[in-house]
């Protein structure tokens, strides 16, 4: 893809990030940053002072820096900001990372030569990933320490992982046939200075939550059927009266569903009028989390594609601001910390309604083919208990506090990078607890056998099948519930029209 700093997308994000496609920079792209390096480079050898061109950062803002040490300032940048401590980023996230911060220069407005934002591509292209620890950023002046990390290899320092060994910055480069960069003024601090760490997690997990929302409803269709519940709940009529784009498609998501199931046809006279809000209620929930994501996925497109380092070159002025601040990201992945929260809540309820002898009708006590000597699916349960308490911790938002940095110049942090790897985990907790969900409605069709569900929840049991074998006994359920993970993170709990196979 042709990276022109106006057009990025997320799914683009996706597939650069798993190494699906590759990068470079558009001819316009170039231009438009050749035009700004020439300001740069025409007021650096004046004398007026142009923050972090020949001035320190931060607090140092008012040190002026000689001529002769403006190479040796853009270094000094990006080796006294590498003071990231933690377990590394994952190797998309580095690479969805490199991509963004490619798209940004390529805008034109940070004043670098081409060839800086090109290597960056050429990392991506040549397989090349920094080592990049995942703590030490407070969201302003955006992810610094993150992103100084990849910086470092570009000057042929850090460490970096190349065809699955780590080396040196300098011998990964020599391995991928690339040389180290000798950063120019302003290149140092145009590297690091962005958003680009909080949003190359919130873009890969925005994808894997709207995947989960999807198997949400699916799971929870599987669920009500199994529990022999009613879709009336699901009437178009309802949600119209309160429009809520998410409700509306969740609850039209329900109804497709359940169309058609033997299970319902088998009740559809019995005198139960509504059933719990967990089951009930499930297109308002559902609905509110697909909202979010929308939300989420309307501010990240335009971040994608914003000049967020700073000072920023505009016409022939270099001007300094704030649009590193992370604000607007850490409330989004703050309020999809919430959302997910509420979607494993909800999907854990089901789960208790499901082994519940108390509230599963009449099904065998914990799903268990004989109560008394097997446990059946008790633990299963626990163990989406224990993650929704997790999930509770994880979601309180992170953007609420700041804490003042930099000798108070930088008096009030978005704390996104915080919000954007709590969120993270919130994503793998809520997926296993719709797997629990799942290899617990599936085992309850199971045991109302011969009747079927409908077309697309068959199918779906199926698959399930294929990874999670049908109930003989007790047996560890850790290698069911992973495997049922990996299918819903794969799309494998994507609704499909037809009959089952």
């Amino acid at each position: 893809m042709e990276l022109n700093g106006e057009d990025l997308t997320i799914e683009e994000v996706c597939a650069v990030a798993v190494g699906r496609a590759e990068a470079a920079l558009a001819a316009s792209a170039i231009e438009k940053m050749e035009r700004s390096r020439a300001v740069v480079e025409h007021l650096a050898a004046g004398d007026a002072p142009v923050y972090g061109v020949n001035t320190g950062v931060g607090l140092l803002a008012d040190m002026r820096i000689a001529a002769s040490d403006l190479d040796q300032l853009q270094r000094n940048v990006v080796r006294s900001h590498c003071a990231g401590v933690g377990d590394p980023l994952a190797r998309a996230e580095v690479r969805a990372m490199m991509l963004i911060r490619a798209n940004v220069l390529a805008k034109g407005y940070s004043g670098i030569r081409p060839a800086v934002a090109q290597r960056l591509c050429d990392l991506l292209n040549r397989g090349v990933t920094p080592q990049v620890p995942s703590q030490g950023s407070v969201g302003a002046s955006g992810d610094l320490a993150p992103l100084a990390h990849i910086a470092a290899v570009l000057i042929g320092e850090g460490e970096a992982e190349y065809q699955g060994a780590l080396y040196p910055g300098a011998e990964a480069l020599r391995r991928a046939g690339l040389e180290p960069l000798t950063l120019r003024a302003k290149e140092g601090i145009s590297l690091i200075n962005g958003t680009q760490a909080m949003l190359a997690i919130g873009c890969l997990e925005l994808a894997a939550a709207e995947t989960l929302a999807e198997a949400a409803d699916l799971i929870c269709a599987m669920t009500l059927d199994a529990l022999r519940g009613t879709p009336r709940a699901f009437d178009p009529r309802l949600h119209a009266a309160r429009p809520h784009p998410g409700q509306m498609k969740s609850a039209g998501r329900l109804r497709q569903l359940l169309e058609g199931s033997e299970i319902r046809e088998s009740h559809i006279t019995c005198r139960r009028v509504q059933d719990a809000y967990s089951l009930r209620c499930a297109p308002q929930v559902h609905g509110a989390v697909l909202d979010s994501l929308a939300e989420a996925r309307r501010i990240f497109a335009i971040e994608l594609n914003s000049a967020t380092d700073n000072p920023l070159v505009i016409g022939d002025e270099i001007i300094s601001g704030g649009n590193f601040h992370g604000e607007p990201l850490a409330f989004q992945l703050d309020y999809l910390a919430v959302a997910l929260t509420a979607l494993a809540g909800i999907s854990e309820r089901r789960i208790d309604r499901l082994v519940n002898p108390a509230l599963n009708e009449e099904l065998p006590p914990f799903l268990a083919g004989h109560p008394g000597l097997e446990s059946g699916l008790m633990m299963a349960q626990v163990t989406a208990a224990a993650l929704v308490a997790e999930n509770r911790v994880l979601s309180h938002p992170a953007s609420s506090g700041s804490i003042t940095t930099s000798g108070n110049k930088e008096d009030f942090v978005s704390m996104g990078m915080t919000s954007a790897l709590k969120y993270r985990n919130i994503v793998r907790n809520t997926r296993a607890v719709l797997a629990i969900e799942a290899l617990s409605a599936s085992r309850a069709l199971d045991l109302l056998q011969p009747l079927r569900s409908s077309a697309p929840i068959e199918r779906v049991r199926e698959r399930i099948r294929t990874v999670s074998p049908a109930w003989n006994g007790d047996r560890a359920l850790h290698h069911d519930i992973s495997a049922i993970e990996k299918l819903i993170a794969g799309g494998g709990f994507r609704a499909e029209t037809g009959p089952p196979s």
